[in-house]
């Protein structure tokens, strides 16, 4: 029988915040959504208290996995013009979130604007070259995020309902030989199916960069 080390970590613990942090977007990807601190300690093999020692509460622990998932997302360096960078942004952002079910809704949910700040600092390295007023690049963040999330949150309904009606048609039958064969396949169409659906923002965006174009 295992058992889960409970409370406060020893020093030979294999337990750390960046630990603690992965195996969260391990238990995001394979779950669909934020997993509980409980089911996170599960997946450790800790008590749950023994996340406590890394992190006051639920909520402490949401603001660090966010943050370190925003993180992951384009950041601007200055090699291509702003419109190419504005849309390379674009893309890794719906990417992330698509690639993690729940943090979307997480994002939203949130009272800390940490995670919100690591995107706002690539948003403005994006439009600097436009030297915006502070209240034009304020309504230019506001319209640009709202359309992510729009666009995002339609295509999480949409996966949705093709998992659904996928799984609907494996369990109607299934050829053991092929499962695996299967599961390749349609894992391959669903991601081609992603990349194409992505694609599909870069022509609203490119009437969003046109308004930007002529905003200064």
């Amino acid at each position: 029988m295992t058992i889960k080390k409970r409370g406060r970590p020893t020093s030979g613990a294999q337990l750390s915040t960046k630990h603690i942090i992965e195996s969260a977007k391990t238990l995001m990807q394979e779950m669909g959504k934020v997993p509980s601190l409980r089911q996170l300690a599960t997946n450790l093999n800790v008590d749950a208290m023994a996340i406590y020692h890394y992190f006051k509460n639920k909520d402490a622990m949401l603001e660090a996995l966010a943050v370190s998932l925003i993180s992951d997302i384009y950041e601007p360096n200055g090699d291509a013009p702003w419109q190419t960078e504005l849309l390379r942004l674009a893309h890794s952002y719906i990417e992330l979130l698509l690639h993690y079910p729940g943090l979307l809704q997480t994002l939203l949910s949130m009272n800390t604007t940490s995670p919100a700040l690591v995107f706002i600092e690539r948003f403005d390295l994006v439009v600097a070259p436009l030297q915006l007023d502070a209240q034009q690049q304020k309504d230019s963040l506001d319209l640009f995020v709202d359309y992510l999330h729009g666009f995002a949150l339609a295509m999480n309904c949409q996966q949705s309902l093709n998992a659904k009606s996928q799984q609907a048609k494996v369990n109607e039958k299934i050829r053991p030989e092929n499962t695996q064969a299967e599961k390749h396949q349609q894992k391959a169409t669903q991601q081609q199916e992603t990349e194409l659906r992505i694609a599909a923002i870069d022509g609203p965006l490119s009437r969003y960069i046109t308004l930007l174009e002529h905003s200064h």
